[in-house]
């Protein structure tokens, strides 16, 4: 029985084509009643597909047509269903983030990547890090600070010096953006079970922006971080190019 797929493509023009031409070849269902969903476009896209798709329990297979594409496959018209058949398969559990502002409101958001906070304003940010109700830092100057889970730690955790994380690794990276003190402090290395609180100190001189996978929230006086295992990510790549294999790869590039 063939594999029922859900076409799904970036406002690119190019990413629309490929949607029209691929449809034209293998048909379309609905998300909710596909096998696969076929994401088109570049990593952006991708993980809105992922936010988007999360409780299908669908897997996401991903083909380049933007300008990043780590987590997406080679872009390719022939034997669709043949690939998407000896695809291999990621799971991901992302970041649950909790941020509360000034005003006293509350956000939550999820992250497959990273939860990132960040100066909002002309003066660096001054954060305070506490892991697992234990205090470590009491006073971060920084242009900001991220925790990465190991897909996202070759985006902006890997821009910002931290260290690229093996697909599987029951760790996450805190990370540092521009440590002014201390000096060229870049981070650590955490447990997957971490509960993560970063404070906001002199918010209303400082203030300092939460963002998770690109959603933003401003004026922010503290957020907690940790990962969700009960939200899992099923993510499909072609055999040899999983995501365990481009981590390694990048750190040779």
């Amino acid at each position: 029985m063939p594999l029922k797929i859900a076409f799904a493509a970036s406002r690119a023009p190019v990413a629309q084509t490929a949607r029209a031409t691929l449809i034209g070849r293998y048909g379309d269902v609905s998300t909710e009643a596909a096998d696969v969903i076929v994401a088109l476009g570049g990593d952006g896209f991708m993980l809105q597909t992922l936010h988007a798709s999360q409780h299908l329990n669908v897997p996401v297979y991903g083909m380049n047509r933007g300008t990043i594409g780590f987590l997406m496959n080679e872009y390719g018209e022939s034997d669709l269903e043949a690939r998407l058949e000896a695809a291999e398969e990621a799971e991901l559990n992302p970041l649950s983030m909790t941020a509360l502002d000034t005003e006293g409101k509350s956000h939550h958001a999820l992250a497959i990547n990273e939860v990132s906070m960040l100066r909002a304003g002309p003066q660096a940010a001054k954060l305070r890090i506490t892991v697992d109700g234990r205090l470590r830092m009491d006073e971060l100057v920084c242009d900001g600070a991220l925790v990465a889970t190991p897909a996202g730690s070759t985006a902006y955790n890997y821009s910002a010096h931290g260290p690229v994380l093996p697909i599987g690794s029951d760790v996450l990276a805190l990370t540092a953006v521009a440590a002014f003190r201390p000096r060229r402090w870049r981070g650590a290395l955490l447990p997957k079970t971490a509960n993560v609180r970063i404070d906001v100190l002199e918010g209303d001189k400082r203030p300092v922006m939460a963002e998770a996978d690109s959603r933003s929230f401003r004026d922010i006086a503290a957020v907690e971080i940790q990962s969700e295992p009960s939200v899992v990510h099923r993510i499909l790549f072609d055999p040899g190019h999983g995501l365990e294999e481009r981590l390694i790869s990048e750190q040779f590039n």
